[in-house]
Parts: structure tokens; C-alpha cells; sequence
């Protein structure tokens, strides 16, 4: 039961490729984007640790602007692999966070998402793969790759479940803080 948990101390959140050529092809952008935004803010108020990644920024562009401008430090690690796992620099970066549990989000779900997920699992992590927070072009390759995930051992969740997860009480100023985004 303990991979179903969430604790700030052991948990870091995972950006992926959420850039400006891909997005604009995303039917679910904003969702994506508002519910990652939800996440960053939490992430910065506990002082977890955010990843982000970039596929190919060349061709498809920067993370984009609502998302670089909430993080707290914008520095993508940078791949060419569909796997962030298969990039070396991903991979001795998430190890050296010293956190069991991934909170995933990004873009494309079938693709990069499901591969990195894959991966980590691999690694030993446990994953939450945030499903309002993940995106594909087309609904049933969304739906396919959470199965998928799913079935590998990764825990389906939304970005609410997370963000309560973490705050674990109410009335907190971090409770707060939280309540008035998502209301």
C-alpha cells in the first residue's frame, strides 16, 4: 500500500515536454496546463523538487510561458530520447533527488509519458500518473496509454487527489493557499 501514499519529503514532480509546438495540437491544453500550474504552486510551497523536460526544443519549441513563468527555477533537461530514462542527464538528475515517488504529468501520454513511466517504474520509483494532467491528441491513445500504465503499476490519480494528498489537513495557510486556486 505504500507506493499508493504520498509524502512532500519523498516526492518530486515530473514536467514533461509541455512545449509551445506540441501544445497548440492538444485539445486538453488548458486543462493540462491549469492543472500542472496547481501542482507547481504545491510543489513550491513544500519545496519538493520540479523536473521538467523538452523534447526536441528546436523543433518544438520551449516549455511554454504559463508553465516557465510558475516555475520557481526554469532549467529543462533537454532529449532526444522518447523515454526521459533514456537520457543520461534525466536520469542521474531524478536519481540524485534522493525521492521514491514521481508525480507525472506532460505530453504525450501515449508516447513520452508512457515510456518514461515505463522506465521509472524500471528504476525502482513509484509513479502517480496524474490523468487530468496528461495529455494525447487523440482521446483513445490517452485512454490506452493510462490503461497501460495502469496495468504496469503505475497509480492513476487526478490532480486534486494529489494536492490533498500532500496538504494532508485542512486549515493550514498551505491549505489555503491551494483551496482558493482550485475553487
Amino acid at each position: 500500500m505504500e507506493s499508493f501514499s504520498l509524502n512532500k519529503s519523498k516526492t518530486a514532480l515530473l514536467i514533461i515536454d509541455i512545449q509551445d509546438r506540441l501544445a497548440v495540437v492538444m485539445k486538453q491544453k488548458e486543462a493540462v496546463v491549469i492543472n500542472c500550474l496547481h501542482l507547481i504552486e504545491l510543489s513550491r510551497i513544500f519545496n519538493m523538487p520540479i523536473v521538467v523536460t523538452e523534447q526536441y526544443p528546436k523543433g518544438l519549441g520551449q516549455t511554454v510561458e504559463e508553465i516557465r513563468n510558475a516555475l520557481p527555477v526554469y532549467k529543462p533537461i533537454e532529449k532526444l530520447t522518447f523515454s526521459c530514462c533514456d537520457e543520461p542527464a534525466f536520469i542521474n538528475e531524478i536519481k540524485k533527488l534522493n525521492k521514491k515517488d514521481i508525480i507525472l504529468t506532460g505530453m504525450e501520454t501515449h508516447i513520452c509519458i508512457l515510456q518514461t513511466c515505463i522506465g521509472l517504474l524500471q528504476n525502482g520509483f513509484n509513479v502517480h500518473l496524474v490523468k487530468d494532467a496528461v495529455c494525447s491528441r487523440a482521446k483513445e491513445n490517452w485512454r490506452t496509454a493510462c490503461e497501460f500504465m495502469r496495468d504496469a503499476g503505475a497509480v492513476i490519480t487526478c490532480t486534486e487527489t494529489v494536492l490533498f494528498q500532500l496538504l494532508k489537513i485542512a486549515g493550514t495557510e498551505e491549505f489555503k493557499a491551494i483551496a482558493k486556486r482550485i475553487k
